[in-house]
Protein backbone atom coordinates (compact mmCIF):
# COMPACT_ATOMS: atom_id res chain seq x y z
CA UNK A 1 0.00 0.00 0.00
CA UNK A 2 0.90 3.43 -0.75
CA UNK A 3 2.96 5.15 2.22
CA UNK A 4 -0.21 8.29 2.57
CA UNK A 5 -2.52 5.77 2.15
CA UNK A 6 -0.94 3.80 5.11
CA UNK A 7 -0.02 6.44 7.39
CA UNK A 8 -3.98 7.86 6.43
CA UNK A 9 -5.32 4.18 7.45
CA UNK A 10 -2.80 3.55 10.39
CA UNK A 11 -3.61 7.28 11.58
CA UNK A 12 -7.42 6.35 11.56
CA UNK A 13 -8.17 9.18 9.11
CA UNK A 14 -9.60 6.80 6.50
CA UNK A 15 -13.58 6.13 6.54
CA UNK A 16 -14.16 5.15 2.47
CA UNK A 17 -12.90 5.57 -0.82
CA UNK A 18 -14.15 5.68 -4.37
CA UNK A 19 -11.26 3.12 -5.33
CA UNK A 20 -8.23 2.74 -2.96
CA UNK A 21 -6.20 -0.16 -4.88
CA UNK A 22 -6.50 2.26 -7.78
CA UNK A 23 -5.91 5.48 -5.74
CA UNK A 24 -2.31 3.76 -4.09
CA UNK A 25 -1.28 2.64 -7.63
CA UNK A 26 -1.36 6.38 -8.80
CA UNK A 27 0.09 7.90 -5.39
CA UNK A 28 2.77 5.08 -6.15
CA UNK A 29 3.59 6.63 -9.31
CA UNK A 30 3.02 10.53 -9.21
CA UNK A 31 3.10 13.32 -6.67
CA UNK A 32 -0.52 14.02 -7.06
CA UNK A 33 -2.77 17.53 -6.11
CA UNK A 34 -5.34 16.83 -3.52
CA UNK A 35 -8.43 19.35 -2.66
CA UNK A 36 -10.07 20.03 0.57
CA UNK A 37 -12.77 22.54 0.88
CA UNK A 38 -14.12 24.39 3.96
CA UNK A 39 -17.00 26.86 3.88
CA UNK A 40 -16.65 30.31 5.46
CA UNK A 41 -19.76 30.44 7.69
CA UNK A 42 -17.79 31.75 10.45
CA UNK A 43 -15.01 34.07 11.48
CA UNK A 44 -12.91 31.11 12.40
CA UNK A 45 -12.66 27.13 11.92
CA UNK A 46 -12.99 24.94 15.10
CA UNK A 47 -11.33 21.79 16.21
CA UNK A 48 -14.12 20.05 14.09
CA UNK A 49 -11.92 21.07 11.15
CA UNK A 50 -8.81 20.06 12.69
CA UNK A 51 -9.14 16.22 11.42
CA UNK A 52 -8.75 17.93 7.40
CA UNK A 53 -6.29 20.27 8.45
CA UNK A 54 -4.39 17.49 9.14
CA UNK A 55 -5.10 15.44 6.05
CA UNK A 56 -3.83 18.55 4.33
CA UNK A 57 -0.39 18.20 6.82
CA UNK A 58 -0.15 14.65 5.78
CA UNK A 59 -0.27 15.10 1.99
CA UNK A 60 2.62 17.61 2.53
CA UNK A 61 4.64 15.13 4.29
CA UNK A 62 4.55 13.01 1.55
CA UNK A 63 5.26 14.98 -0.89
CA UNK A 64 1.90 15.93 -2.34
CA UNK A 65 0.40 19.53 -3.28
CA UNK A 66 -2.74 20.35 -1.14
CA UNK A 67 -5.02 22.66 -2.53
CA UNK A 68 -6.84 24.74 -0.02
CA UNK A 69 -10.88 25.58 -1.33
CA UNK A 70 -12.38 28.41 0.15
CA UNK A 71 -16.39 28.18 -0.03
CA UNK A 72 -16.42 31.40 -0.96
CA UNK A 73 -19.07 30.87 -3.59
CA UNK A 74 -20.88 27.95 -1.84
CA UNK A 75 -21.07 29.72 0.99
CA UNK A 76 -23.65 32.46 -0.57
CA UNK A 77 -26.35 28.56 -0.71
CA UNK A 78 -25.27 26.78 2.14
CA UNK A 79 -24.47 23.02 2.08
CA UNK A 80 -27.44 20.81 3.43
CA UNK A 81 -25.28 17.63 4.52
CA UNK A 82 -26.00 17.21 7.99
CA UNK A 83 -28.16 20.47 8.55
CA UNK A 84 -31.58 19.71 9.77
CA UNK A 85 -32.71 23.47 8.91
CA UNK A 86 -31.79 26.09 6.39
CA UNK A 87 -28.10 27.64 7.54
CA UNK A 88 -28.26 31.57 7.50
CA UNK A 89 -27.60 33.32 4.51
CA UNK A 90 -24.19 36.00 5.39
CA UNK A 91 -23.34 39.44 3.54
CA UNK A 92 -21.05 38.90 0.95
CA UNK A 93 -18.76 41.60 3.02
CA UNK A 94 -19.00 38.77 6.09
CA UNK A 95 -18.46 36.09 3.79
CA UNK A 96 -15.31 37.58 2.25
CA UNK A 97 -13.88 38.75 6.08
CA UNK A 98 -14.37 34.82 6.97
CA UNK A 99 -12.65 33.64 3.81
CA UNK A 100 -9.61 35.88 4.54
CA UNK A 101 -9.55 35.41 8.33
CA UNK A 102 -9.87 31.02 7.49
CA UNK A 103 -6.92 31.51 4.91
CA UNK A 104 -4.76 32.98 7.62
CA UNK A 105 -5.12 30.36 9.99
CA UNK A 106 -5.02 27.50 8.15
CA UNK A 107 -1.46 28.77 6.71
CA UNK A 108 -0.51 28.99 10.23
CA UNK A 109 -0.55 25.21 9.89
CA UNK A 110 0.58 24.35 6.51
CA UNK A 111 4.55 24.86 5.53
CA UNK A 112 5.43 27.24 2.58
CA UNK A 113 9.15 26.29 1.86
CA UNK A 114 9.23 23.47 -0.90
CA UNK A 115 7.68 25.01 -3.97
CA UNK A 116 6.52 21.33 -4.96
CA UNK A 117 4.48 20.92 -1.38
CA UNK A 118 3.49 24.60 -1.19
CA UNK A 119 -0.42 25.30 -0.36
CA UNK A 120 -2.60 26.52 -3.39
CA UNK A 121 -5.38 28.38 -1.50
CA UNK A 122 -8.41 28.48 -4.29
CA UNK A 123 -11.83 30.55 -3.66
CA UNK A 124 -15.17 28.91 -5.98
CA UNK A 125 -16.33 32.49 -5.83
CA UNK A 126 -13.62 32.98 -8.58
CA UNK A 127 -15.89 30.81 -11.54
CA UNK A 128 -19.12 30.80 -9.66
CA UNK A 129 -19.73 34.18 -9.53
CA UNK A 130 -19.73 34.31 -13.08
CA UNK A 131 -22.00 30.79 -14.33
CA UNK A 132 -24.07 31.43 -17.11
CA UNK A 133 -27.47 29.39 -15.67
CA UNK A 134 -28.36 28.30 -19.20
CA UNK A 135 -25.06 27.09 -20.23
CA UNK A 136 -24.78 24.97 -17.09
CA UNK A 137 -27.83 23.34 -16.87
CA UNK A 138 -26.86 22.39 -20.72
CA UNK A 139 -23.44 21.31 -19.83
CA UNK A 140 -23.35 20.59 -16.26
CA UNK A 141 -26.61 19.73 -14.91
CA UNK A 142 -27.29 17.19 -17.64
CA UNK A 143 -25.27 14.77 -15.85
CA UNK A 144 -27.00 14.32 -12.96
CA UNK A 145 -30.35 12.69 -12.24
CA UNK A 146 -32.97 14.02 -9.63
CA UNK A 147 -33.46 10.13 -9.23
CA UNK A 148 -29.98 9.84 -7.55
CA UNK A 149 -29.52 13.24 -5.79
CA UNK A 150 -32.67 12.57 -3.73
CA UNK A 151 -30.58 8.95 -2.61
CA UNK A 152 -28.53 11.38 -1.28
CA UNK A 153 -28.24 11.62 2.42
CA UNK A 154 -27.93 15.29 2.82
CA UNK A 155 -31.10 15.42 1.17
CA UNK A 156 -33.21 12.43 2.12
CA UNK A 157 -33.10 12.90 5.56
CA UNK A 158 -34.39 16.29 5.33
CA UNK A 159 -37.17 14.80 3.09
CA UNK A 160 -37.92 12.07 5.36
CA UNK A 161 -38.25 14.26 8.66
CA UNK A 162 -40.63 16.62 6.50
CA UNK A 163 -38.44 19.33 6.89
CA UNK A 164 -38.02 22.02 3.81
CA UNK A 165 -35.17 21.97 1.40
CA UNK A 166 -34.73 24.77 -1.14
CA UNK A 167 -34.47 24.63 -4.64
CA UNK A 168 -31.29 26.65 -3.58
CA UNK A 169 -29.70 24.33 -1.16
CA UNK A 170 -30.91 21.06 -3.18
CA UNK A 171 -28.36 22.86 -5.92
CA UNK A 172 -25.62 22.88 -3.21
CA UNK A 173 -23.99 19.21 -4.10
CA UNK A 174 -23.91 20.13 -7.99
CA UNK A 175 -21.92 23.59 -7.12
CA UNK A 176 -19.37 21.13 -5.57
CA UNK A 177 -19.33 18.52 -8.01
CA UNK A 178 -18.38 21.25 -10.32
CA UNK A 179 -15.72 22.84 -7.89
CA UNK A 180 -13.75 19.14 -8.31
CA UNK A 181 -14.14 19.81 -12.14
CA UNK A 182 -12.30 23.36 -12.19
CA UNK A 183 -9.57 22.22 -10.05
CA UNK A 184 -9.15 19.23 -12.08
CA UNK A 185 -9.26 21.48 -15.37
CA UNK A 186 -7.28 24.21 -14.21
CA UNK A 187 -5.33 22.63 -11.59
CA UNK A 188 -4.69 18.95 -12.35
CA UNK A 189 -6.51 18.05 -9.19
CA UNK A 190 -7.08 14.35 -8.94
CA UNK A 191 -8.16 14.02 -5.46
CA UNK A 192 -10.62 15.11 -2.96
CA UNK A 193 -10.84 15.02 0.51
CA UNK A 194 -13.87 15.39 3.08
CA UNK A 195 -15.71 14.40 5.75
CA UNK A 196 -17.88 11.11 5.80
CA UNK A 197 -20.94 13.33 5.50
CA UNK A 198 -19.34 14.82 2.28
CA UNK A 199 -19.46 11.49 0.61
CA UNK A 200 -22.42 11.95 -1.98
CA UNK A 201 -20.75 15.39 -2.96
CA UNK A 202 -17.41 14.10 -3.24
CA UNK A 203 -18.89 10.77 -5.70
CA UNK A 204 -20.86 13.23 -7.85
CA UNK A 205 -17.51 15.05 -8.40
CA UNK A 206 -15.66 11.69 -9.14
CA UNK A 207 -18.57 10.85 -11.47
CA UNK A 208 -18.90 14.23 -13.23
CA UNK A 209 -15.32 14.47 -14.42
CA UNK A 210 -15.59 11.04 -15.70
CA UNK A 211 -18.67 12.14 -17.96
CA UNK A 212 -17.16 15.27 -18.81
CA UNK A 213 -13.82 14.81 -19.36
CA UNK A 214 -13.29 10.83 -19.30
CA UNK A 215 -10.68 11.42 -16.83
CA UNK A 216 -10.27 9.07 -13.69
CA UNK A 217 -10.00 11.37 -9.99
CA UNK A 218 -10.71 9.68 -6.42
CA UNK A 219 -12.52 10.83 -3.30
CA UNK A 220 -11.31 10.03 0.08
CA UNK A 221 -13.45 10.39 3.18
CA UNK A 222 -13.13 10.58 7.26
CA UNK A 223 -14.97 9.66 10.13
CA UNK A 224 -17.11 12.33 11.82
CA UNK A 225 -15.41 12.43 15.27
CA UNK A 226 -17.43 11.79 18.54
CA UNK A 227 -15.68 11.75 21.63
CA UNK A 228 -15.87 8.62 24.37
CA UNK A 229 -18.56 10.67 26.29
CA UNK A 230 -20.51 10.68 23.01
CA UNK A 231 -20.64 14.43 22.67
CA UNK A 232 -19.71 15.49 18.90
CA UNK A 233 -16.14 16.87 18.68
CA UNK A 234 -15.19 20.24 18.33
CA UNK A 235 -17.57 21.90 21.50
CA UNK A 236 -18.10 21.91 24.90
CA UNK A 237 -20.20 23.40 27.41
CA UNK A 238 -18.56 26.51 27.38
CA UNK A 239 -19.02 26.86 23.57
CA UNK A 240 -16.72 26.37 20.33
CA UNK A 241 -13.11 25.63 20.53
CA UNK A 242 -11.81 28.33 17.96
CA UNK A 243 -8.60 27.91 16.45
CA UNK A 244 -8.33 32.05 16.34
CA UNK A 245 -6.97 33.60 19.55
CA UNK A 246 -9.32 36.60 19.29
CA UNK A 247 -12.07 34.15 19.72
CA UNK A 248 -10.06 31.36 22.17
CA UNK A 249 -6.70 32.32 24.53
CA UNK A 250 -3.93 30.02 23.89
CA UNK A 251 -4.16 28.50 27.22
CA UNK A 252 -7.97 27.61 27.30
CA UNK A 253 -6.97 25.90 24.29
CA UNK A 254 -4.37 24.00 25.76
CA UNK A 255 -6.63 23.47 28.07
CA UNK A 256 -9.27 21.46 26.25
CA UNK A 257 -6.64 19.33 25.02
CA UNK A 258 -5.16 18.95 28.45
CA UNK A 259 -8.76 17.78 29.57
CA UNK A 260 -8.83 15.01 27.01
CA UNK A 261 -11.11 11.99 28.88
CA UNK A 262 -8.23 9.29 29.42
CA UNK A 263 -10.22 6.67 26.44
CA UNK A 264 -9.39 9.35 23.75
CA UNK A 265 -5.98 10.64 24.21
CA UNK A 266 -4.23 7.80 22.84
CA UNK A 267 -6.42 8.46 19.41
CA UNK A 268 -6.19 12.03 19.54
CA UNK A 269 -2.32 11.86 19.78
CA UNK A 270 -2.62 9.41 16.67
CA UNK A 271 -5.31 11.66 15.07
CA UNK A 272 -4.28 15.39 16.21
CA UNK A 273 -0.28 15.72 16.19
CA UNK A 274 2.99 14.70 14.13
CA UNK A 275 3.96 11.96 16.37
CA UNK A 276 5.32 9.05 14.35
CA UNK A 277 2.93 5.73 15.01
CA UNK A 278 5.01 3.40 16.33
CA UNK A 279 6.02 6.32 18.73
CA UNK A 280 2.75 6.55 19.92
CA UNK A 281 2.68 2.33 20.58
CA UNK A 282 6.11 2.98 22.64
CA UNK A 283 4.28 5.75 24.84
CA UNK A 284 0.60 4.55 25.07
CA UNK A 285 1.35 2.53 28.18
CA UNK A 286 3.01 5.81 30.17
CA UNK A 287 1.34 8.27 32.90
CA UNK A 288 -2.05 9.46 31.32
CA UNK A 289 -1.75 12.85 32.82
CA UNK A 290 1.94 13.15 31.09
CA UNK A 291 0.08 11.94 27.62
CA UNK A 292 -2.36 14.78 28.30
CA UNK A 293 0.26 17.02 28.44
CA UNK A 294 2.14 15.96 25.96
CA UNK A 295 -1.12 16.15 23.86
CA UNK A 296 -1.63 19.34 24.70
CA UNK A 297 1.82 21.27 24.33
CA UNK A 298 2.07 19.05 20.30
CA UNK A 299 -1.75 20.75 19.40
CA UNK A 300 -1.17 23.94 20.90
CA UNK A 301 2.06 24.20 19.58
CA UNK A 302 0.74 23.33 16.05
CA UNK A 303 -1.57 26.27 16.16
CA UNK A 304 0.20 29.01 18.34
CA UNK A 305 3.98 27.92 18.30
CA UNK A 306 6.14 25.87 20.84
CA UNK A 307 6.69 28.66 22.90
CA UNK A 308 3.49 29.83 23.77
CA UNK A 309 2.30 26.02 24.12
CA UNK A 310 5.06 26.06 26.84
CA UNK A 311 3.75 28.95 28.53
CA UNK A 312 0.66 27.56 28.75
CA UNK A 313 1.86 24.43 30.67
CA UNK A 314 3.96 26.20 32.63
CA UNK A 315 1.07 28.45 33.99
CA UNK A 316 -1.10 25.21 34.32
CA UNK A 317 1.43 23.71 36.75
CA UNK A 318 1.60 27.13 38.55
CA UNK A 319 -2.54 27.57 38.64
CA UNK A 320 -2.77 23.70 40.24
CA UNK A 321 -0.49 24.86 43.03
CA UNK A 322 -2.21 25.47 45.79
CA UNK A 323 0.32 29.00 46.68
CA UNK A 324 -0.34 29.81 43.25
CA UNK A 325 -1.12 33.61 42.97
CA UNK A 326 -2.37 33.56 39.50
CA UNK A 327 0.05 36.12 38.44
CA UNK A 328 0.27 34.39 34.71
CA UNK A 329 -3.01 33.34 34.12
CA UNK A 330 -5.17 34.24 31.41
CA UNK A 331 -6.36 37.65 32.48
CA UNK A 332 -10.14 39.67 32.90
CA UNK A 333 -10.47 43.52 33.38
CA UNK A 334 -13.13 44.75 36.03
CA UNK A 335 -13.23 48.39 35.78
CA UNK A 336 -15.34 48.51 38.98
CA UNK A 337 -14.37 50.43 42.74
CA UNK A 338 -16.19 46.97 44.02
CA UNK A 339 -18.30 44.02 42.96
CA UNK A 340 -19.52 41.27 44.54
CA UNK A 341 -18.84 37.46 43.73
CA UNK A 342 -21.63 35.92 41.46
CA UNK A 343 -21.53 39.63 39.35
CA UNK A 344 -18.07 39.32 39.05
CA UNK A 345 -18.14 35.11 37.86
CA UNK A 346 -21.39 36.56 35.15
CA UNK A 347 -19.26 39.49 33.68
CA UNK A 348 -16.60 36.83 33.41
CA UNK A 349 -18.90 34.54 31.40
CA UNK A 350 -17.42 31.26 33.34
CA UNK A 351 -20.96 30.87 34.47
CA UNK A 352 -23.94 32.35 33.09
CA UNK A 353 -26.77 31.35 35.77
CA UNK A 354 -26.62 32.65 39.49
CA UNK A 355 -28.83 29.80 41.06
CA UNK A 356 -25.67 28.01 39.17
CA UNK A 357 -23.37 30.33 41.30
CA UNK A 358 -24.82 30.23 44.49
CA UNK A 359 -24.94 26.17 44.36
CA UNK A 360 -20.59 26.21 43.22
CA UNK A 361 -20.35 28.47 46.39
CA UNK A 362 -22.58 26.27 48.63
CA UNK A 363 -20.41 23.56 47.62
CA UNK A 364 -16.96 25.44 48.24
CA UNK A 365 -15.74 25.14 44.79
CA UNK A 366 -15.45 29.28 44.68
CA UNK A 367 -12.10 30.48 45.95
CA UNK A 368 -10.69 34.08 45.62
CA UNK A 369 -6.95 34.11 45.95
CA UNK A 370 -6.92 30.26 46.98
CA UNK A 371 -9.59 30.96 49.99
CA UNK A 372 -13.23 29.50 49.74
CA UNK A 373 -15.64 31.93 49.38
CA UNK A 374 -18.95 30.98 51.36
CA UNK A 375 -20.82 33.69 51.17
CA UNK A 376 -22.84 34.43 47.70
CA UNK A 377 -22.95 38.34 49.05
CA UNK A 378 -19.49 38.63 48.95
CA UNK A 379 -17.46 42.01 47.61
CA UNK A 380 -13.97 42.41 46.35
CA UNK A 381 -13.65 46.11 47.10
CA UNK A 382 -10.28 47.36 45.08
CA UNK A 383 -9.10 49.56 47.39
CA UNK A 384 -8.86 46.75 50.21
CA UNK A 385 -6.80 44.82 47.81
CA UNK A 386 -3.03 44.18 48.32
CA UNK A 387 -2.35 43.96 44.57
CA UNK A 388 -4.35 45.08 41.77
CA UNK A 389 -5.58 41.55 41.34
CA UNK A 390 -6.88 38.48 42.19
CA UNK A 391 -6.84 35.01 41.01
CA UNK A 392 -10.59 33.48 40.44
CA UNK A 393 -10.94 30.18 41.02
CA UNK A 394 -14.11 27.84 40.21
CA UNK A 395 -13.24 24.31 41.09
CA UNK A 396 -10.04 22.52 39.98
CA UNK A 397 -10.00 23.60 36.38
CA UNK A 398 -11.13 26.93 35.73
CA UNK A 399 -9.17 29.74 37.14
CA UNK A 400 -8.77 33.64 35.98
CA UNK A 401 -6.38 36.60 36.97
CA UNK A 402 -9.42 39.07 37.60
CA UNK A 403 -7.59 43.01 36.84
CA UNK A 404 -8.60 45.98 38.68
CA UNK A 405 -7.51 49.14 36.81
Amino acid sequence: MNKFLKEFKDRGYFYQCTDDNELSNLLNKEKIKAYIGFDCTAESLHVGSLLQIMCLRLLQKNGHQPIVLLGGGTTRIGDPSGKDKTRKILSEKEIEKNSKNIEKILKKFLTSENNKTKPIFVNNYKWLKDLNYISFLRDIGKHFTINKMLTFDSVKLRLEREQSLSYMEFNYMILQAYDFLELNKKKNCSLQIGGSDQWGNIVNGVELIKRYSNKQVYGLTTPLITLASGAKMGKTADGAIWLDKKLLSSYDYWQFWRNTDDRDVIKFLKFFTDIEINEIENIKDNDINHLKILLANKTTAMLHGNKEALACEKIARETFSENSTGKNLPSFKINKEKIDIIDLILSTKLESSKSEIRRLIKGNAVKINNEVIKDDKFEIIKKELNESFVKLSIGKKRHLKINFN
